[in-house]
């Protein structure tokens, strides 16, 4: 039984009744042939949203994130976060049938993920060219570390790396200090993010072309397109952009200040917001400082004046400087540790913490889904799956039968 929701093809069963309201990419069919996090994310926003998401793993060990700890129950807990809203079957690729499944699920979906290193899917079978070839309405997306072009394609490619090449670890830190990483592992989920911007983009197309296409994404270049004030510093004036520590390229006071009990962030880059941050302060001379009066003086003179206003908000707690600083309109903000970002009663109230109940390790919590939309809300449908646990569903719908699917597991084709 098929039928077409907003252009994409729908497959179901006659009967099949789901579960929860159908999502935007409700029917499209995904298969996922990544491991790590660039690619199982990219994967994971469109199972999000509706779209059914078939990840392909390797018998006996999986995606290689399965071995990341914590675990609980036997699951890897960072597995569980960014593979929810996915199905698992486990095939060896190394057997001609293994990748004949592989070629057969491919048959009936809409977007292929990969992010092997360039040419590894080509030795497969498993290129772009081979996959769109037989398949012309298929979205293929590649992600890798430099992309599928260049000088390094060939390169395999790490967040880290792509961090330090992309100038990102050159800006952050304290002036004079060691290059430094951004923790949260940025250049692997953007690039997840910007593959299913072009995925979503390549199937708007496909409704008047009729036609896929390829979508590459790496882990240099989304680094590389965030880099908007420091590009804009070198292109105009020629200048390298440096470490600025706490405080910020083109605005101030916009940084975190000392309290006496903590730190706050501070957003006060505009005269009219410095003139409240005075008032809040005590500072009413400052206004007439001539290293303060305009925004560009107040960057050129950062540390000054950092020098100035940290000592008084060292004077009282956190809690005491936001509650005045909103009273005068100006933003702030507290800065959490992870432990007081999830029990915030803003963010649960937006859903961003969510239970769920998984078959080995039990009820879990896991992220909830930041982009909210009104008719067709992204859903968290299922939890990460165990390894090969849909094996044999999937096979099933891929039209083998079940003497069929006994010898593949026979001969350790598939496992569950």
């Amino acid at each position: 039984m098929t039928d077409s929701i907003s252009g994409f093809r729908v497959s179901r069963k006659p009967g099949k009744v789901p579960v929860m309201p159908a999502g935007a990419l409700d029917g499209l069919r995904v298969i996922d042939l990544t491991s790590q996090m660039s690619g199982p994310y990219c994967a994971m926003i469109l199972g999000d949203l509706g779209a059914d998401v078939v990840k392909v793993e390797r018998p006996g060990v999986g995606d290689d994130a399965r071995a990341m700890s914590p675990h609980v129950g036997g699951e890897s807990a960072p597995f569980m976060i960014w593979n929810r809203n996915k199905r698992s079957i486990t095939v060896d690729l190394k057997q001609p049938d293994g990748l004949a499944i592989v070629r057969r699920l491919v048959a009936g979906a809409d977007v292929v993920i990969e992010n092997w290193r360039p040419g590894t899917a080509a030795r497969l079978g498993l290129g772009a060219e081979t996959l769109c070839g037989a398949h012309p309405r298929l979205i293929y997306c590649s992600i890798s570390g430099f992309g599928q072009t260049g000088p390094y394609a060939s390169r395999g490619g790490f967040d880290r790396i792509a961090q330090g090449m992309a100038g990102l670890m050159s800006i952050n830190g304290e002036p004079g200090g060691r290059p430094l990483p951004v923790p949260i592992p940025i250049s692997d989920i953007g690039t997840g993010m910007f593959g299913a911007i072009g995925i979503l983009a390549a199937l708007a197309a496909r409704q008047t072309t009729g036609r896929g296409q390829v979508v590459d994404a790496s882990l240099l270049e989304t680094p590389i397109a965030w880099a908007l004030y420091e590009a804009a510093q070198l292109f105009a004036t020629g200048t390298v952009p440096q470490r600025l520590g706490a405080g910020h390229r083109t605005s101030a006071p916009y940084q975190a200040f000392r309290t006496a009990d903590g730190w706050l962030n501070l957003g006060g880059g505009s005269n009219h917001l410095w003139a409240s941050i005075c008032r809040v302060l005590g500072t009413q001379p400052l206004l007439d400082d001539p290293r303060f009066t305009t925004p560009g003086l107040r960057v050129q003179h950062r540390a000054e004046l950092e020098a100035i206003l940290e000592p008084i908000f060292m004077t009282a707690p956190t809690a005491d400087w936001l509650a005045k600083l909103e009273a005068a309109g100006v933003p702030a903000g507290p800065i959490y540790d992870y432990a007081q970002v999830f029990s915030d009663p803003h963010v649960r109230a937006r859903g961003m913490v969510q239970e769920i109940d998984h078959p080995a390790a039990g009820k879990t919590r896991t992220l909830g889904v930041p982009y909210k939309l009104s008719a067709t809300p992204g859903t968290i449908r299922r939890p990460a799956p165990t390894l090969g646990q849909h094996t044999d569903e999937i096979l099933r719908e891929a039209g083998y039968d079940e003497a069929t699917i006994a010898d593949f597991h026979a001969r350790k084709v598939v496992s569950r």
